[in-house]
């Protein structure tokens, strides 16, 4: 599906009802990732009702062990088409005989996408359709062209937050996947981290406790921008391949993978959300472009 203005054009797919493209209409340049399987097959998957890992692939909720890869099942799940209308799409997930074979909860997922002059704002909704409290993450995951021209490299582009930040980015054990206790200071009192291929070797820089609500991707050799706006999320995360790739990651997370020492209940996870019966959920992030 399609939504497009003056400024922008978007489209989204039905399968994980993941954006799959942001081109400008003035630039023509295609800012989101194109999913080249050389690098990295996806554009923007989201991340539902986990982020990142659970230990060995397999959690414990209402008495009974689970199997569940990476991020949970909604990126690889067909959703329905809701709404289209000339300035917002929105897309359904819900609970299944499928859903419940992997997480015993019932939902209804949906994910919105409106766009107002050069600005994309993604919203997501989680209803609680059991009869229990339910718990959850849930997140995103875009991948951003970087650079944005061919002429350039991800060496000529960098990171800056709206605020200075003395941020500890939180180190995932790159075996299993999970948190470990380690930390690398990577901004004191500084808000612009800069850009080269081997900056993710240890996999995905995650921070919390941010002062900032925007990250912006900029470059030393345009004056173009792109900015997420990550408002209310206590996570997130920023990641390309460990190999190097020609894109980023800006991604805005409620939760995480688990921790290295974490053998609990699936409702006792660190940063997972509980939802009472009938309650939503909601969060929402904005992507804007500055051609």
């Amino acid at each position: 599906m399609r939504l497009e203005n003056d400024f922008l054009e978007i489209i989204a797919d039905e399968k994980g009802a993941e954006l799959t493209s942001i081109k400008g209409k003035k630039d023509n340049i295609e800012y989101l990732w194109t999913a080249d399987s050389q690098y990295w097959n996806r554009h923007a998957p989201i991340l539902f009702p986990i982020v990142g890992k659970v230990k060995a692939d397999k959690y414990r909720a209402l008495d009974k062990e689970y199997n569940l890869g990476q991020h949970g099942f909604a990126r690889d799940s067909k959703f329905q088409v809701i709404l289209v209308s000339r300035s917002k799409l929105i897309y359904r997930l819900a609970s299944s005989e499928e859903t419940l074979k992997k997480y015993p909860y019932q939902f209804q997922l949906d994910v919105e996408y409106s766009l107002s002059e050069n600005n994309l704002e993604v919203t997501y909704k989680v209803r609680n359709t059991d009869n229990i409290k339910i718990f959850f993450s849930i997140g995103a995951h875009p991948g951003f062209s970087c650079p944005f021209m061919e002429s350039e490299t991800m060496e000529d582009y960098y990171l800056e937050f709206n605020e200075k930040e003395r941020a500890e980015g939180k180190i995932l054990q790159a075996e299993t996947g999970l948190l470990t206790e380690d930390s690398n200071l990577y901004l004191k009192n500084e808000n612009i981290i800069n850009l080269h291929k081997d900056m993710f070797q240890k996999d995905a820089l995650i921070f919390n406790n941010l002062k900032s609500t925007e990250l912006s991707l900029k470059s030393y050799k345009n004056n173009k921008k792109l900015i997420v706006n990550f408002k209310g999320f206590p996570y997130l995360g920023i990641w390309s391949k460990p190999s190097g790739a020609p894109f980023i990651c800006i991604e805005p997370w409620f939760g995480h993978a688990d921790t290295l020492n974490f053998n609990g209940d699936f409702s006792e996870k660190p940063g997972i959300i509980g939802l009472e019966k009938d309650q939503e959920f909601i969060c929402a992030y904005t992507i804007t472009v500055e051609q």
